[in-house]
């Protein structure tokens, strides 16, 4: 019997995380800005030095902010021209999601992205994990032609999630690739895979550097008063290969 093919996406903030996905072994990673907030659109240039440095598969997170997922005009025509640019580039896919205020899918302007699109890979991102109906929204993505649905199981962690995982891989039935995300280490993927047979997987791998900075001032903040201006994300290497370890004996 033919081994079933892994994914292993890692999700990027810096060329130096994306470097370190590529030598840990990850198959593409997932290119965003400000991942501590979520994640937003990256930026063109980085993409560039990205391909150029480490020359890894690269689905581009598009998304204009931080917050929740239904989206003004134009917020939506910003959406719109940052997949019609990465298209351009080359990128080989995109990551987008949208809703409606009532917690639907927001189908009219994912059909317009979708043909933006063409050509590419398109995965619906977590905006899946707050939508109303995960059933109703697995059929119509699959109906749109997405290719991969980013979930934990509508839960902080895919964990926790794993029962909803289980139930979405036996809808799908092959249909799309549900790609398990949130919580992803190499620690859990062999018990996820064997609660839900799920062979995609997404993770940072991150692990908090301490910043160079040898002057600190202290009490002033940039941002979010909860985050230390001081502390710096990135993905480790060392935890992309371990995951992808585990990957390679399921």
């Amino acid at each position: 019997m033919e081994k079933e093919k892994t994914v292993l996406e890692v999700c990027t903030d810096s060329i130096e995380s994306a470097i370190a996905a590529k030598k840990g072994g990850a198959d593409r990673i997932e290119l965003c800005s400000n991942l501590i907030i979520g994640g937003t659109t990256p930026d063109t240039k980085m993409y560039r030095i990205i391909q150029n440095e480490a020359g890894i598969p690269a689905r581009i997170l598009i998304r204009p902010r931080f917050g929740d997922f239904c989206y003004t005009e134009y917020e939506f025509d910003i959406i719109r021209s940052e997949v019609r640019r990465f298209r351009e580039l080359g990128a080989q896919g995109v990551v987008i999601g949208m809703l409606r205020p009532d917690g639907s899918l927001d189908v009219e302007h994912l059909a317009q992205l979708m043909e933006e699109a063409k050509g590419m890979s398109v995965t619906l991102h977590r905006a899946f994990d707050v939508c109303r109906d995960p059933m109703e929204a697995l059929e119509q993505v699959i109906s749109l032609g997405f290719n991969t649905i980013l979930t934990s199981g509508q839960k902080n962690n895919c964990v926790d999630g794993s029962p909803l995982l289980a139930e979405l891989v036996e809808k799908s039935a092959g249909r799309i690739h549900i790609m398990a995300g949130a919580g992803v280490n190499a620690d859990v993927i062999a018990p996820i895979y064997e609660k839900t047979g799920i062979t995609d997987y997404h993770m940072t791998g991150k692990v908090l550097l301490d910043s160079e900075m040898k002057y600190r001032k202290e009490g002033v903040s940039m941002g979010l008063p909860s985050l230390s201006e001081y502390e710096i994300f990135r993905t480790s290497e060392a935890e992309v290969k371990k995951a992808r370890e585990v990957l390679a004996r399921l």
